[in-house]
């Protein structure tokens, strides 16, 4: 527990003030420091009575922000200053016209676009961190230092995030890995987005974390040995051709490890790539390239490259102004090891990004893919789209693409991220003219709606006034401008369609002496995979769906019982409704629903991860009132906690015995004879759990099987897979989470 020391607190204070400084001091030139001193001086009269979750005083925060702002990122005074008083006007009395007077209109500005919306009792509001995000990107068009400030803002806060509630944490954490790590990384700044995944990863899954950074731990002596006897050779022959260089391994994050061993289904140990070698060369811009490749060429004089595996960064640098040679080389051990080659500028704005490529920017005398990234950015800000959450989700769109060039039949350049087809070209263009797009000619052959682009192409787009958007076009635009005019059109077709729908549902739900009710509708939607009642009442309106539909949507409700329903009642007092929702259902088991007046609450388990009794959930407050429980690790709760962090409900399971849960395991190895038998004994007899269904396919004798069953918990569960790798002819077994992944 924090014991207050206020003397002792005072020295603390003034100690990392100075370290601040001498932190920012360590550049060449000299510091005028009047303008941090007397930011330093308000923001700690402005937070004098103000504590941290963890009892510190809360000045520790903003003068960390400061540190990071000048040492991790390398920005200057204006920046630091804002850093500094980042928090003044959104925490204090103090207002913008304030901070304007006493340190003028740029920090203002920057301090403006820092300060979050304020959360009001204002439900037209969809999402309030969605506004919060929405705000702070439109001053990018401005000053690309709010987003700076604020990503070392979120730094500092991911690194004491232990002082905050499990939900406070899970909402912070999945902010993170949807929206802050992808902003680094667009930014160029990779040791702060490979840090904030690692602690994402920390919060949302930590016995993950903890096993991967245990093993790493346990494995470092060997992998420097190894290292180190790798790098012998390079070191000595660079030495030899005269360069001047810093050789070393580095590992790679945990969170980059967890992705590998996710996307292949393998172990730890199974995981080769866990760090990679890194040669930065100092020398001066003129011989960069050519340092690079003669540094390329010794590597392979003593170990051959893996093919198409070199990616040259050096001579066309990746969209977020990312330069570096990297090769896969065969070590003689016989293990495959990643090198990366670069020089001390390069290697300065992979670390520090934006800040270090402007340092730069004028020796290299030309605008990188990051300046053309901005300026798509202030392009998409210019939207009149007012909606925050369609705002976001297309900025995030944004965020990773890489780019290719393409030209018009009269030869203006167009840049589109790669994948783009000639679909988001023609909406490129004009919204009309995609709308209305029938095909195209893409270097003069005529080619269909879908056609992936390339660089280079050149694109003559053909249209039709009886043309109209469809549906199977967002399965295949990949631009965000695309996708936002074509759910705009197709919104408008479907409100024309929506009612003549609604009243011949109305009609059906009537023959079957049903009421056609908000949860009735939800169940006719969950039957057909429908998100909305718009698209629910266009698809009967076009007779897509009908009577036997609905009937069968009922039988299916009566035989398995998913839809059931044990309600219970409370108070009929309407307090705020998560905060309500969060006391119900404390401790209670996710197949209950709670009654208020006459409409209900439902529990809904989520097909997108499949949580059983065992796996660390959370509850989440949709629209239409029901709750649907989410795996914390699960890619689809992350975003709704990233977008609407106030819906979260707590949620705990109990009941776990009474209850069984439909899960499912895909295994894979070496066909022979007698497997099947074994796996369904192993299943059946030994472990007594029940099988729903089992398929398998083989090509020669490999064979990859996938299982549903029954299970009580993840206890069940995975005592079940480790039975299982134990019989021979099982290489590999893994839990799905999307059931739907099954018929696959």
């Amino acid at each position: 527990m924090y014991v207050i020391n206020p003397e002792q607190e005072r020295r603390e204070i003034l100690k990392r003030y100075r370290e601040l400084l001498n932190a920012w001091n360590r550049g060449t030139e000299e510091r005028n420091h009047r303008m941090v001193r007397k930011a330093f001086n308000l923001a700690v009269t402005a937070h004098k009575d103000m504590r941290r979750k963890s009892g510190e005083p809360y000045i520790y925060h903003p003068i960390e922000v400061a540190r990071i702002v000048a040492t991790e990122i390398g920005l200057g005074e204006t920046s630091i200053v804002c850093a500094l008083l980042h928090d003044v006007v959104e925490d204090t009395n103090y207002t913008i016209e304030d901070i304007r007077q006493m340190f003028g209109d740029k920090v203002a500005r920057i301090i403006d676009g820092l300060t979050k919306i304020k959360e009001q009792l204002d439900h037209t509001v969809a999402s309030a961190q969605a506004e919060n995000f929405r705000k702070m990107i439109l001053t990018l068009s401005d000053d690309v230092r709010v987003i700076l400030i604020k990503l070392a803002d979120r730094l500092h806060n991911m690194r004491t995030l232990d002082a905050m509630t499990m939900e406070k944490r899970l909402k912070i954490a999945s902010e993170t890995i949807f929206f802050f790590a992808p902003l680094a990384h667009r930014l160029g700044l990779y040791a702060i987005k490979s840090e904030l995944e690692d602690l994402a990863l920390k919060y949302t899954e930590p016995e993950v974390y903890s096993s991967i950074s245990k093993k790493l731990e346990e494995t470092a002596v060997s992998r420097t040995q190894f290292i180190n006897s790798f790098i012998y050779p390079i070191k000595k022959a660079l030495l030899e051709n005269g360069l001047v260089f810093d050789i070393s391994g580095r590992e790679k994050s945990v969170y980059s490890i967890w992705n590998k061993m996710k996307s292949k289904h393998v172990p730890f140990e199974e995981v080769y790539d866990l760090f990679a070698v890194r040669i930065v060369i100092d020398t001066n811009f003129e011989n960069e390239k050519y340092q690079c490749w003669q540094a390329y060429s010794i590597v392979t004089d003593f170990y051959s490259p893996k093919q198409n595996r070199l990616r040259d960064w050096v001579s066309s640098p990746k969209a977020n102004g990312y330069e570096s040679l990297h090769t896969t080389v065969m070590s003689q051990s016989g293990q495959w090891v990643e090198v990366q080659i670069r020089t001390k500028r390069m290697d300065e704005i992979a670390d520090k990004g934006y800040a270090a490529h402007w340092k730069y920017k004028e020796k290299t005398n030309s605008d990188s893919g990051l300046d053309r990234w901005l300026n798509k950015i202030k392009e998409l800000l210019q939207s009149p789209d007012s909606n925050a959450l369609t705002f976001l989700d297309d900025f995030k769109l944004n965020l990773f693409a890489d780019e290719i060039l393409v030209f018009t039949p009269k030869g203006e350049e167009k840049t589109l991220p790669s994948n783009s087809t000639a679909l988001d070209f023609a909406y490129n263009i004009h919204s009309e003219i995609g709308n209305h797009c029938i095909g195209a000619k893409v270097n003069h052959r005529l080619v269909a709606l879908n056609y992936p682009l390339k660089s280079g192409d050149q694109i003559e787009i053909i249209t039709s006034k009886k043309q109209t958007p469809r549906d199977e076009w967002l399965d295949f635009v990949v631009t965000a401008r695309a996708k936002s005019f074509i759910k705009d059109a197709l919104k408008e077709q479907r409100k024309k369609y929506a009612e003549d729908g609604k009243s011949k549902l109305e009609s059906y739900f009537r023959e079957l002496k049903m009421e056609m009710n908000r949860t009735n509708l939800l169940r006719f939607q969950e039957c057909n995979h429908i998100n909305s009642s718009i698209d629910l009442y266009y698809k009967v309106a076009l007779g897509e769906l009908g009577l036997k539909e609905l009937k069968e949507c009922v039988q299916q409700h009566d035989k398995s019982g998913w839809l059931n329903i044990i309600t219970r009642p409370f108070s009929r007092s309407k307090p705020n409704i998560p905060q309500k929702l969060a006391d119900q259902v404390k401790n209670k088991f996710p197949g209950q629903a709670l009654n208020e007046g006459s409409g209900e609450v439902e529990y809904r388990i989520s097909d997108c991860c499949n949580p059983i009794p065992g796996d660390d959930v959370i509850g989440f407050m949709a629209q239409e009132g029901s709750i649907w429980i989410h795996r914390t690790n699960c890619s689809e709760a992350i975003q709704l906690m990233s977008k609407y962090g106030n819906r979260i409900v707590k949620t705990n399971w109990s009941n776990r015995e009474a209850v069984t849960y439909l899960s499912g395991i895909r295994l894979a190895g070496f066909d022979k004879q007698g497997l099947i038998n074994e796996i369904i004994k192993v299943i059946s007899e030994q472990m007594s759990l029940n099988i729903r269904s089992f398929h398998i396919d083989s090509t020669g004798e490999v064979y990859e099987a996938t299982i549903l069953l029954l299970v009580h918990d993840t206890d069940d569960l995975n005592r079940l897979m480790r039975e299982l790798k134990k019989v021979k002819g099982i290489s590999n077994v893994y839990r799905i989470s999307r059931l739907s992944e099954a018929s696959r």
